[in-house]
């Protein structure tokens, strides 16, 4: 798919970690501290778990929704996981925000970003990795969420060291320590300041 070649004053910030980086932890900080920032929402076809409402975390539509999408070029970027479930970030409000000069910042993952690059305008796209110096810190970090098989570990430390190794295709590193969310947070804003 081509660039659009539209010149549009927004920007859009992709966040692009391995699993237990902090991604989430510190955009959840600049939510709070910018509710203006737009945060897209993926679109999945799975069903929402207890205690998770519809436009919140996702927005949930149906398989068939979802493939009439995927047809009609909808989506930014999509990816259908374990042969399960479709997940996807629209290209239309994404697109509407660049229009409007806004600062949009969303989670992705390092195929994802590739994906969107070849969309979203190279002037209107800022990368950054969220970067865990030491892979057994990382691991710890994965343990901590929840107990999970030696084969689930192992894997999910195989794909951060892809992603790290992929770590260059964005333009910004954030060292992500312990316990320094809120300097996190800083780094990112002083990298949208920048930016915009």
């Amino acid at each position: 798919m081509e660039v659009t070649n539209l010149s549009l004053p927004g920007k859009l910030f992709l966040v692009v970690g391995p699993s237990g980086s902090g991604k989430g932890s510190m955009i959840a900080k600049l939510k709070q501290r910018h509710p203006h920032y737009v945060f897209p929402l993926s679109c999945t076809t799975r069903d929402p778990r207890p205690g998770e409402k519809p436009g919140e975390v996702y927005n949930y539509i149906s398989k068939d929704e979802f493939v009439k999408g995927i047809e009609g070029g909808e989506f930014l970027e999509w990816a259908e996981v374990h042969q399960d479930h479709y997940y996807g970030i629209l290209k239309g409000p994404i697109f509407q925000a660049l229009k409007e000069g806004k600062t949009i910042i969303r989670e992705i993952d390092i195929q994802g970003f590739k994906s969107v690059s070849n969309i979203v305008p190279p002037e209107n796209l800022v990368g950054v990795f969220i970067y865990v110096p030491d892979l057994n810190e990382l691991k710890r970090r994965i343990l901590m969420r929840g107990k999970l098989p030696d084969e689930e570990i192992e894997k999910r430390l195989i794909s951060a060291q892809k992603e790290i190794d992929q770590s260059d295709l964005c333009k910004y590193k954030i060292d992500s320590i312990p316990g320094e969310i809120d300097r996190m947070a800083n780094d990112m804003e002083a990298i949208i300041a920048k930016e915009m």
